[in-house]
């Protein structure tokens, strides 16, 4: 059964995305625009009560929300393709650790940058300057622990690349792309090189080339 993902041009589709890439699951995509209210549709909503992406559809099973969706296929197929969780208990709990730093540390003030760095200025909305600089911040802090962290480890769980360093790719792209914020990179050495290591993988330039960001 191909599994079906809504939204590939956005952000946290690009998640699920590599994560599928990485696993060697077969896929295929269904195109989403949020400019025009595909969010909104009835049809949508009866798969997604929020009206957000990514959305997985796999046979007559349904999930939303891009962490759930990485941990099941990870956890799911996890003798196939890349090991994305670990060998142990342990290294499992350090996967889940880091990947929770990810989405309560690293994704809520790098999300407000893009917001406000990137999308308000096309959309003609109002910035908040003082929100971008207290996010970017917030997004300094996590990366001053990511530098010590990675002193000691190649990668965030341990020396195994895992869904603690896929979650990061998609917004840490923007960051470096569309926000012209690599400085926040490449100022700390341990987490430049870490960056250079994940973004070159071949299941994410899969992905941006398959699924060009919609800015």
């Amino acid at each position: 059964m191909v599994v079906k993902v809504y939204g590939p041009a956005y952000g946290c589709p690009k998640r699920v995305l590599v994560c599928l890439i990485e696993k060697e699951i077969e896929f295929e995509t269904v195109p989403f625009n949020l400019s025009k209210g595909d969010q909104n549709n009835p049809e949508f909503l009866k798969l997604q009560p929020f009206g957000e992406v990514p959305v997985v559809q796999d046979g007559d099973y349904t999930l939303y929300e891009s962490r759930a969706i990485i941990r099941y296929y990870a956890e799911k197929y996890k003798s196939q393709g890349t090991d994305l969780l670990g060998q142990t208990i342990e290294e499992r709990g350090q996967v889940e650790q880091w990947l929770e730093v990810e989405a309560n540390n690293f994704h809520r003030p790098i999300y407000d940058l893009v917001i406000h760095v990137v999308y308000a200025p096309i959309k003609g909305l109002p910035s908040d300057p003082k929100l971008i600089e207290e996010s970017e911040k917030k997004v300094s802090k996590v990366l001053d622990i990511y530098e010590e962290r990675l002193s000691k480890s190649k990668y965030l769980a341990g020396d195994f690349f895992s869904l603690a360093d896929l979650s990061h790719l998609p917004f840490t792209h923007y960051m470096v792309n569309q926000m012209k914020k690599e400085y926040l990179i490449r100022s700390r050495k341990n987490v430049s090189a870490w960056w250079d290591d994940i973004s070159n993988r071949p299941s994410w330039k899969k992905v941006l080339e398959l699924y060009k960001y919609p800015v």
